[in-house]
């Protein structure tokens, strides 16, 4: 893997909508920086919600592209909650390449009395659940953790050490930025892990004992601790000012480290509905079944609850009642 060190004064693809992939030679801690523009903007911006129940699914997408940059192999990262708070669902979705979309549902009058930052006032009590999907035949994966009035951050962070009992730093911020005349969403984040020598996260194998302890006991190294402690100074307004790049701010916490960034992973907010797919899945149901969704001309209107893309099928296109 080809890697480099910072250099403050460069600038990444695009800017915004990547994931920069950092490693530090002092403490051997590796980590990933996510930037968010337009991205995240697309997508919370064709939902309409309150701002409150935006900014927490801003955080549920920017959570899981530092979570789902991470898999090597490909196929989807689910990240998905269910609770009684006033957001009662939150599914975000990863897909390699580097593919973003999400959805929430919600009770309007409750979710709309709260502000932005309501975080686990949102959510409530309930769970979450992150799901790895490889495709095809293999197996999937999944690590669930309780929602206890806590946020999605602090949730992953409960799931790190105990699923996988890896030490985890996770710090993100989604806020709204004038710029051009307009206001846009943005989000950003930092994670930083103490992988053991060797790498990979064993996830799907239950650890001895033994392993176990030897990975807890790395949130007590001094090099993890000098690390981690370096990260706590990022501001929120850092993690998404358009005008710091990711190498800037890199360099800016870890540069007494030694820090090497690899290879950026685009993002892009990217749905995998599609008309084609929408009409095979009505042609499956018994003409019985869509009685209830027809209109008043017989035809059939769905309506993606990730990208909102409202496709209508007229009666011919599914078969007459």
């Amino acid at each position: 893997m080809t890697t480099q060190p910072v250099n403050p004064r460069a600038a990444s693809v695009g800017g915004d909508d990547l994931v920069l992939p950092f490693s530090t030679d002092k403490s051997g801690i590796s980590g990933r920086l996510i930037r968010l523009g337009p991205a995240v903007d697309t997508i919370l911006d064709r939902h309409g919600y309150p701002d409150a129940v935006a900014e927490a699914l801003g955080e549920a997408l920017t959570l899981t592209g530092l979570v789902g940059t991470g898999l090597k192999f490909d196929g989807r990262l689910i990240l998905q909650t269910r609770t009684d708070g006033p957001v009662g669902l939150v599914v975000a979705n990863y897909d390699v390449p580097g593919k973003l979309r999400a959805y929430a549902q919600f009770d309007n009058a409750r979710a709309g009395a709260l502000q932005p930052a309501g975080g686990a006032a949102l959510l409530g009590n309930g769970h979450m659940a992150l799901t790895i999907d490889p495709g095809g035949d293999m197996d999937r994966y999944q690590g669930i953790v309780a929602l206890d009035s806590q946020t999605l951050t602090e949730a992953a962070l409960g799931y790190f050490r105990q699923s996988e009992q890896i030490p985890t730093f996770i710090r993100i911020a989604v806020a709204r930025h004038f710029l051009d005349g307009a206001w846009h969403w943005r989000a950003g984040g930092i994670m930083l892990q103490r992988i053991a020598r060797g790498g990979g996260t064993d996830a799907g194998r239950d650890l001895t004992d033994e392993e176990r302890d030897a990975r807890l006991d790395g949130e007590d190294d001094e090099d993890w601790t000098r690390t981690r402690l370096l990260a706590e100074t990022v501001e929120d307004h850092e993690l998404i000012d358009p005008m710091l790049t990711p190498e800037r701010l890199l360099y800016r916490l870890f540069h007494e480290e030694g820090v090497r960034a690899h290879a950026p992973v685009a993002l892009v907010a990217e749905c995998r509905c599609s008309r084609e797919r929408v009409h095979d899945m009505l042609k499956s149901f018994p003409p019985s079944d869509l009685v209830d969704m027809r209109e008043a001309d017989g035809s059939v209107a769905v309506t993606c609850e990730f990208c909102s893309t409202t496709y209508r099928f007229a009666p011919a296109d599914i078969g007459a009642d």
